[in-house]
């Protein structure tokens, strides 16, 4: 069997069923336009540590990848030679296993940046009348939600009497419309096509208090919905769940449809909340423009994970128990919070300094010029 053939395997056998829907579709991507072409010739039995180890230099040197798209390719080689290896015996040795990307010089710099409440507010302000924008970054800032969980909540995971938030799905973008992008924006409809899908993590299933300020706001901008609703009337779109097959896992999944108002169909109505005024939805591509504006016009540094950070950063900040704030991120363990959404800020260097000058300030300091040297 060639790479290449069983890459195909692979993919069919093993990812289809074990690995999400955006994995998989970087995966085809590093596989259709990396390996095959590079290694998919090679017999899956010639494959070494030699060829691996050159091809990975190769990419470090004519390609300037980054480390961490490197990475990436080099895992993907040594998961599927992995299954090769010890789950279907199609091989007796994984040589990947010895193959190491280069030394980066250049150290990458953390791409997160930690919003000042002044930034935000700059943000908040620019976008104050587009409501289904201001109100998703109001709630990712004030929740460090996910992107794929904030465009998946529904207005039934928000509990205004008890004031908590349930994250119990997230959205899923699968690009199967094949319509003109131009035509199906025009005609009101969504470009991609969007399911529901399950939290990244058991833990992600959760449910977290939010304070008076995210209540207050999300009662006002339902009622501003409801108001468009009246004003658009029959055209106005409602979503509903409709029950699919996937094709490769032969299991129920969540599609997302939507339709006029003023046709009724046989289906549970899904009740999302981040949606332009005229019901139109758009999943985690909403604030792609937005994104734009923010980084070019205001500049300010900004991606949507940095709401994420910042919550989580000022959470810490400010004290708040690393445990809780693992809980309330989802995250599967406390050394995730620590390692990878928690930045150390000038102002817990400060703290950091004070606390030990606190703790020092009664230490005796002899005068140098009471030491009997300089006498």
């Amino acid at each position: 069997m060639s790479y290449e053939d069983y890459l195909d395997y692979w993919m069919t056998n093993y990812c289809y069923f074990n690995v999400k829907y955006a994995t998989i579709s970087s995966y085809l991507n590093i596989i259709k336009n990396h390996l095959k072409p590079e290694l998919g010739m090679y017999k899956l039995t010639q494959l070494d540590s030699y060829i691996i180890q050159n091809y990975i230099n190769k990419l470090y040197k004519e390609k300037h990848y980054s480390k961490h798209y490197l990475k990436g390719i080099l895992k993907l080689i040594k998961g599927s030679l992995k299954y090769a290896c010890y789950t279907v015996n199609f091989i007796n040795d994984n040589p990947a296993e010895r193959v190491h990307i280069p030394k980066y010089d250049v150290v990458t710099g953390d791409p997160a940046h930690i919003f000042s409440q002044e930034e935000f507010e700059i943000i908040l302000d620019r976008f104050k009348e587009i409501p289904y924008i201001y109100y998703s970054f109001l709630t990712a800032y004030y929740t460090g939600l996910r992107v794929s969980e904030c465009y998946g909540l529904t207005w039934d995971n928000i509990d205004f009497e008890k004031k908590t938030l349930t994250v119990n799905k997230n959205i899923i973008k699968k690009n199967q419309n094949k319509l003109p992008k131009k035509y199906v924006i025009t005609k009101g409809h969504s470009v991609e096509e969007w399911y529901y899908g399950t939290c990244k993590n058991p833990q992600s299933n959760r449910t977290i208090a939010i304070g008076d300020t995210l209540i207050k706001a999300l009662k006002e901008y339902k009622k501003e919905q409801e108001e468009y609703k009246k004003f658009y009337g029959d055209t106005y779109l409602k979503h509903y769940e409709k029950e699919v097959i996937n094709p490769f896992t032969e299991r129920k999944e969540i599609k997302i449809v939507d339709a006029p108002a003023e046709l009724e169909l046989n289906l549970p109505e899904s009740k999302l909340i981040f949606v332009k005024p005229n019901g139109q939805y758009r999943g985690t591509e909403t604030p792609r423009h937005a994104f734009k504006v923010i980084n070019y016009e205001l500049k300010i540094p900004c991606r949507f994970h940095d709401f994420r950070d910042t919550h989580a950063t000022r959470l810490i900040e400010q004290g708040a128990d690393i445990k809780a704030v693992s809980k309330r991120l989802g995250h599967s363990s406390i050394m995730t919070t620590y390692n990878i959404y928690v930045r150390v800020t000038d102002k817990m260097e400060t703290e950091t300094v004070d606390k030990f000058e606190e703790y020092t300030n009664t230490l005796a300091i002899p005068d140098t010029k009471e030491l009997p040297y300089l006498n």
